[in-house]
């Protein structure tokens, strides 16, 4: 009897002490966050295909590529203003294709805006994808198509993206062929031999990616590497006296989020070095880079865009970049009301 009594004293014991662990952990966010971990598949916000659900006032059209004749879509949405409105043209992430939910699509409805989100090969895991020739091309044919298609008002062409989206916007700034107002490039990748390397420390999909694309078999191959990576490309400097591009990255990206904030940085001071700025305090000094990446807070008072604080804002001519209070995210509604503002 009593050997009974002692063991249902201790299951008892026992019970109670692992609820009072487990409400804990619950309780405890962080360790909460770290034990559930393993067990769920992470998805990252700007970079989740999940949800491909569209109103029905947006349009599955199919474009054909100029340069091989093969169907790509988009969604397309017509303004129904009998005046001309502004085209946004907003550019699917790394791993999405046109179907991949856009936070963007609805406000342009809402403000009765032009708007296209084009397929430009799909995925960054193929050759001829990852800003291939081919899905460059697919991106200004769809340009073409919205221009054709609908009342544009060819003064007022935007250009956004973020991730994935952000790597295509500013290729095809470098590379397109339009006459685009202003770009728009959040989170953004600029070098695929950089990125390979940090997303395989990482250990993430990203590296695997990256190899598919630049059909490597041993090792990176570094040639087709560059000849993916606007950071390696030549810039159209003409193209800035009447394109502006705004360059933003979150500064906690490369901790919390996929891309660091140097990719964003070595392009815009590369914009600069290629445009002959000889001034030093435009361009980001590798001190005040190590004191961003060190610190992550703001180096001075550049106030804020949207609720954030500006950690860091650089500006020559028609080329700006932001280093915000962030993470790998574009700021949805401001992004657009910015390239909206005259």
């Amino acid at each position: 009897m009593k050997n009974r009594l002692l063991k249902l004293t201790t299951f008892i014991l026992i019970l109670i002490f692992g609820i009072a662990v487990g409400i804990f952990l619950r309780q405890n966010k962080t360790t909460w966050t770290l034990i559930k971990k393993p067990f769920v598949e992470s998805y990252i916000k700007f970079d989740d295909t999940r949800q491909t659900e569209w109103s029905k006032e947006f349009e599955i059209v199919e474009i054909k590529s100029s340069k091989d004749n093969s169907l790509q879509k988009s969604y397309f949405y017509k303004s129904k203003s009998n005046e001309t409105k502004p085209l946004i043209v907003s550019l699917h992430t790394w791993s999405g294709d046109y179907s991949q939910n856009d936070d963007l699509a609805e406000i342009c409805k809402h403000k009765d805006l032009n708007y296209i989100h084009p397929d430009f090969r799909g995925a960054n895991k193929t050759s001829n994808a990852c800003c291939s020739e081919l899905a460059l091309t697919d991106i200004d044919d769809a340009i073409a198509y919205a221009i054709k298609n609908s009342n544009v008002d060819t003064t007022k062409i935007y250009v956004i993206g973020v991730s994935g989206g952000g790597y295509a916007t500013l290729s095809t700034f470098m590379k397109s062929k339009h006459n685009i107002k202003e770009f728009s490039a959040w989170a953004s990748i600029s070098d695929l031999i950089a990125w390979y390397n940090e997303s395989k420390i990482r250990n993430n999909r990203y590296a695997e990616n990256i190899l598919d694309c630049t059909g490597s078999e041993n090792g990176l191959n570094i040639e087709i590497a560059k000849q993916k990576s606007p950071i390696y490309w030549n810039t159209p400097i003409e193209k800035l006296e009447n394109s502006k591009l705004t360059i933003y990255a979150g500064i906690y990206d490369g901790i919390q989020g996929s891309v660091p904030i140097t990719h964003s940085i070595n392009f815009y001071n590369k914009l600069l070095t290629d445009m002959s700025v000889s001034d030093s305090l435009k361009y980001v000094s590798t001190s005040e880079k190590l004191e961003l990446l060190e610190k992550r807070e703001p180096l001075g008072e550049f106030g804020n865009i949207s609720d954030r604080k500006i950690c860091l804002e650089k500006e020559f001519g028609n080329v700006r970049l932001i280093i915000f209070e962030g993470n790998h995210e574009m700021l949805i509604e401001f992004a657009l009301n910015e390239l909206l503002e005259e």
